[in-house]
């Protein structure tokens, strides 16, 4: 498989042996064929493995470490130009990384941004209609709106553009794509919006963001906590806003003290 313009996709998956059917008919259905797909097997129990062997994906199999330590795998062992991270139990438009990629690559941008329908939350569906190249910190905030919705499978990253910034997911939090989206916008010399990619977040029982389970609840409220710790602290050491969120001064001491 040639490397020019291939795009290594990072499937995490731990005991997801409902959706990883689906979640690889999908990316093998794509018009964009030059696919590196790895199927990161974090521990399962289940089937997981066993299906994925079915469909020509390269898989990795390691112990239970979490999301992020298995998106980090992913990183390591993708030979791609281009970094894609994919939730199996999500699903994409069948143009998605043709527009991605074509974006992309004409304008030579680090990041691609395609939208998202959120079926978890439909206030945060967001759709692009125009390209756009951002290049201002200004802008690359405001319009991807990273720094409220950090969502990291919206992204399409240069991979030597990670490699540049020395950019992994932090183990053993949870938002972690708040940490790493946030980072990867802001320097970032070049974000392109994409049209007509869409990216479909679905809502799963017992998935990490829906699980009513007591302990996790209370480990995601932490994670929360501790993402908007970092937030504004990377606004401030960069002196930049976030609209719609205070980072500075009296603002942002309301928001942390009703918080």
């Amino acid at each position: 498989m040639e490397n020019s313009n291939l795009i290594s996709v990072i499937v995490p998956v731990y005991n997801g042996e409902k959706y990883i059917g689906q979640c690889l008919e999908n990316l093998l259905c794509q018009t964009y064929k030059n696919l590196e797909i790895i199927v990161i097997n974090d521990g399962s129990t289940d089937n997981s493995a066993q299906i994925a062997a079915n469909y020509p994906v390269k898989i990795i199999n390691q112990k239970n470490a979490g999301l992020s330590a298995a998106r980090n795998a992913g990183i390591d062992c993708a030979t791609g130009e281009y970094i894609h991270f994919f939730d199996v139990d999500d699903l994409i438009n069948l143009e998605f990384y043709e527009k991605m990629i074509e974006a992309i690559a004409q304008t030579n941008a680090d990041i691609a941004c395609g939208g998202v329908f959120n079926e978890l939350a439909s206030h945060r569906t967001e759709f692009f209609t125009n390209r756009l190249l951002l290049t201002t910190v200004e802008d690359k905030i405001a319009v991807t709106k990273v720094g409220r919705y950090g969502y990291v499978w919206r992204y399409l990253f240069k991979k030597s553009f990670l490699e540049e910034i020395s950019l992994k997911f932090e183990v053993g939090v949870l938002v972690e794509d708040l940490y790493f989206s946030l980072t990867a916008v802001y320097f970032a010399k070049k974000v392109v919006t994409v049209p007509d990619a869409v990216y479909y977040y679905k809502k799963r029982e017992n998935s990490i963001m829906t699980t009513k389970q007591l302990a996790h609840r209370k480990k995601r409220h932490e994670g929360w906590k501790k993402a908007k710790e970092f937030r504004q602290k990377f606004a401030n050491e960069h002196n930049f806003q976030i609209p719609g969120i205070a980072t500075k001064g009296f603002g942002a001491f309301i928001v942390k003290y009703f918080a």
